[in-house]
């Protein structure tokens, strides 16, 4: 009967992914709330005396910017989701392990995706 041995990083390596993790999603916060007051402002630059063709220019503009600032905080929103599920998933001790494979994520990896789930190997599987 083979032995099932739990693989899993250690509370020490849990602890320092922990730490990058809390400090990602205090970035993306501040972030997103930059995010979201540039496209709250009413965005009026003093374009009401320049000629027509300049203020529909700016308007059209400002209507891009705001659709791509609400883009962005859109994405912003689910990587601090994204980062906030990986902090569950050190508190139960499942971190850094592939959902598919079962497998330790590599430690590389995950300092650079630290919310990942799945392991080089798997997201290969998917292509």
């Amino acid at each position: 009967m083979a032995q099932d041995l739990k693989v899993r990083y250690s509370d020490k390596d849990l602890a320092e992914f922990k730490a990058l993790i809390e400090e990602k999603i205090e970035k993306a916060q501040s972030h997103l709330e930059l995010l979201k007051s540039s496209y709250m402002n009413d965005g009026n630059n003093g374009t009401d005396d320049t000629s027509p063709t300049f203020k529909a220019f700016e308007e059209g503009s400002e209507t891009m910017s705001k659709e791509a600032n609400t883009q962005l905080a859109i994405r912003q929103e689910k990587f601090i989701r994204d980062l906030t599920n990986a902090l569950l998933r050190i508190e139960n001790k499942t971190y850094g392990i592939c959902r598919v494979t079962g497998k330790l994520i590599n430690k590389e990896r995950l300092k650079l995706v630290p919310h990942a789930t799945l392991s080089i190997e798997a997201k290969n599987m998917q292509k």
